[in-house]
């Protein structure tokens, strides 16, 4: 693993950008916005708090680890593309079932986009180590 090489991988749908149907940008970035947070939040540990009706997150992390790198560093994101649902589904299911790397795939609800259907985006990994997230990234192409 190359531990000064951290970084965080977008990986949307590339037909929602294209087309008379083609979501608004500002749609485009909140979901990537989520994509990002979604899969940090991995990291997170969640306990409920009975007497206030919330949660409190927690997060530890050692010098450098893969978070303390990220964090620290320069956080880096690349943003990719794969053609269509199929494509990011598996992509998603792949990371999720064959790594540790933190993955979340991002469900719109439909409410202002997509015509009131639930539409997968987009998916968010790492930050994790470059090399293994290259894994699973290598052959697809920036957005």
């Amino acid at each position: 693993m190359s531990e000064n090489n951290v970084k965080q991988v977008i990986v949307f749908r590339k037909d929602l950008l294209k087309g008379e149907h083609a979501i608004r940008k500002g749609k485009f970035a909140a979901q990537c916005c989520h994509a990002s947070l979604g899969a940090l939040l991995k990291f997170f540990n969640r306990k409920h708090i009975n007497n206030g009706g919330y949660w409190k997150l927690n997060v530890e992390f050692s010098d450098n680890g893969v978070l303390d790198k990220w964090l620290n560093g320069i956080f880096t994101k690349i943003c990719l593309y794969v053609e269509n649902d199929d494509e990011l589904v598996a992509l998603y299911n792949k990371i999720t079932n064959e790594s540790d790397i933190p993955c979340v795939l991002i469900t719109d609800a439909g409410n202002t986009e997509f015509h009131g259907v639930p539409t997968h985006t987009c998916i968010g990994i790492g930050p994790y180590w470059s090399d293994e997230i290259d894994e699973y990234t290598k052959d697809l192409k920036l957005l």
